[in-house]
């Protein structure tokens, strides 16, 4: 079965943190795996519950901050 958007979006999500929360052998996301997340996220929102709404919107607050922090 195919993932819905937002699982996308979260296992994304899941992935970029992790990625940067490594310290040794991973990497800094970049410019590109960043707005890559941000679009699945726009996308996922269209069609999501309130609940997932909510939780989007903590994804894209936590990818906010970490443009700020690198």
């Amino acid at each position: 079965m195919e993932k819905s958007l937002f699982e996308q979006a979260k296992e994304m999500m899941t992935n970029l943190m992790n990625s940067t929360q490594s310290q040794q052998g991973g990497h800094n996301p970049n410019a590109s795996d960043k707005e890559a997340v941000r679009k699945v996220i726009k996308s996922a929102y269209q069609n999501a519950s309130p609940e997932e709404k909510a939780q989007l919107d903590q994804f894209e607050q936590q990818l906010d901050e970490k443009i700020q922090l690198h």
